[in-house]
């Protein structure tokens, strides 16, 4: 039996999705190895044999993965270390090697910080309903000892393996040439873009902050924050890039720019890989938040294909992925999820799928994307094989949108029923999945939903034009922040 713990210190660190903490100061390494035997044990019930452990580049990580492998040792299961890796990669090993899978990372928090990430095999997440209060309540009361042999530990380099199943399902041979900036952030990115990207003779890589570096010293990797895309906005246009890609801090996720080096909306990935998605499989659902734009459930209805629409977080978008058989997801945080990889996310996979389609390939929806318009002509007729990103991104962006928008608020609750009576004459409807999203005339629509774990109302607009938002923003949180 291990050492018991406080409940407290415990939850502090035991997330809904994840373990995630200070190191040295609410996980070290006698923590995280009892984290490992308590996954083990819930690991060993359901008929697990071992265990594959990857980490990022933070200092702490290879410590802290080494002593959760020595946890699952403790209790008799093997474990395949894979040492340095993005998070999708982990996920390819667990799908690939048919076994539960931990990766230690912190994404882009600071770099005091350090977590884990659980799945079962073939990627399937670990959750608080599924398996987290086990191992929270196991920290707590003290993890029973194994009397079994000990398990045995071998090192298996999957690097290329995951490169070439990456390749597999998004074909870049027919492609032309490409100038492709990357702002690695630091990251696991600059790992993962040589190996997959490299071996791509049309594409000529561009690297920014490929140094792998947990101290992240030239900024934060985390491309959802504005701030963290001027470097590589800047250096696709000194470059004259066709296109940037910008990785979070453990590369599962992937942001885009055109070749101006404006933003490209997740939304716009979203639609415009559920087309290539739909193009292989016509008929299959996508699942999508509530808080994506509207173009996405438009343009796969107008495909033939079926939207689902989930509450915002990767949770429920995997629980719809796994209920459905969607052939894909997306989040507006930039999050694409595949069935094709055991229904994780990838963010490299998504930007290949933007790199297929800019540089014309013969893939699904590559080099002859059609026009959607009907009534609206919302959606351009894209033939020319050297059409800029900016241009293809233009027929999958029909509506303004705000992006999200945060007030800190006393009483969330009563701030939200104050803005919904402000709106009641003019709502068409009102649905309550996440928050509440007020559908208004002429296309607008609006959802405002607190945070979890801040006392925090996050607002998103989407309407015609971007006049339409900036009044509806204007309005609303005048009421919010009132």
């Amino acid at each position: 039996m291990t050492v018991a713990r406080s409940a407290e210190s415990v939850k502090a660190v035991v997330k809904a999705y994840d373990v995630r903490g200070v190191v040295g100061e609410q996980i070290d390494a006698d923590f995280v190895r009892d984290v490992g035997a308590s996954f083990a044990r819930l690991m060993r019930g359901e008929g697990a044999t071992r265990v594959v452990i990857g980490h990022d580049m933070r200092d702490s990580s290879p410590g802290l993965s080494g002593a959760f492998a020595h946890g699952v040792l403790d209790q008799g299961l093997d474990v395949v270390q894979i040492g340095l890796a993005s998070t999708d990669e982990l996920y390819f090993a667990s799908g690939h090697l048919g076994c539960p899978g931990a990766m230690f990372t912190a994404s882009h928090n600071p770099a005091r910080y350090n977590g884990i990430k659980l799945c079962r095999a073939n990627a399937l997440p670990v959750g608080q309903d599924t398996g987290l209060a086990t191992i929270t309540d196991e920290l707590v009361g003290g993890v029973p000892a194994h009397d079994g042999p000990r398990g045995d530990m071998t090192e298996q380099d999957l690097l290329d393996a995951y490169a070439e199943f990456l390749r597999g399902l998004v074909d870049l041979s027919g492609i032309r040439s490409l100038k492709v900036a990357v702002d690695a952030g630091n990251g696991m990115g600059g790992h993962t873009v040589p190996a997959v990207l490299g071996p791509v003779t049309q594409l000529e890589i561009e690297p920014l902050y490929f140094e792998l570096d947990g101290s992240f010293p030239n900024h934060e990797a985390n491309p959802l924050d504005p701030k963290n895309l001027v470097d590589l906005q800047r250096f696709v246009r000194e470059t004259g890039a066709d296109i940037g890609l910008a990785f979070d801090g453990d590369a599962d996720r992937c942001f885009v720019v055109d070749e101006r080096g404006e933003p490209v909306a997740p939304s716009a990935v979203t639609a415009l890989v559920a087309e290539r998605e739909l193009a292989k499989e016509p008929g299959a659902t996508v699942i999508h938040n509530l808080i994506t734009s509207r173009t996405v459930p438009e343009l796969v209805t107008e495909l033939g294909g079926t939207p689902v629409r989930t509450r915002v977080g990767h949770s429920f978008i995997k629980q719809q992925m796994a209920a459905t058989g969607a052939i894909f997801g997306g989040e507006h945080s930039a999050h694409y999820y595949f069935r094709d990889f055991w229904g994780a996310d990838s963010g490299m996979l998504a930007a290949m799928h933007v790199l297929a389609a800019l540089g014309g390939s013969d893939g699904p929806g590559g080099g002859s994307l059609r026009n959607h318009g009907g009534t609206r002509g919302r959606r351009v007729e894209h033939s020319e094989k050297d059409r800029p990103l900016s241009e293809l991104a233009s027929s999958y962006t029909t509506y303004a949108a705000s992006g999200e928008i945060n007030s800190t608020v006393d009483d969330a609750q009563d701030r939200t029923r104050a803005v919904l009576t402000a709106f009641e004459g003019r709502a068409k409807s009102v649905d309550r999945m996440d928050g509440v999203t007020v559908q208004l005339p002429e296309d607008a629509w609006f959802n405002l939903r607190a945070s979890n774990t801040e006392p925090l109302l996050r607002l998103n607009v989407e309407a015609r034009s971007q006049e339409e938002v900036d009044a509806l923003v204007t309005e609303i949180l005048s009421i919010v922040r009132g």
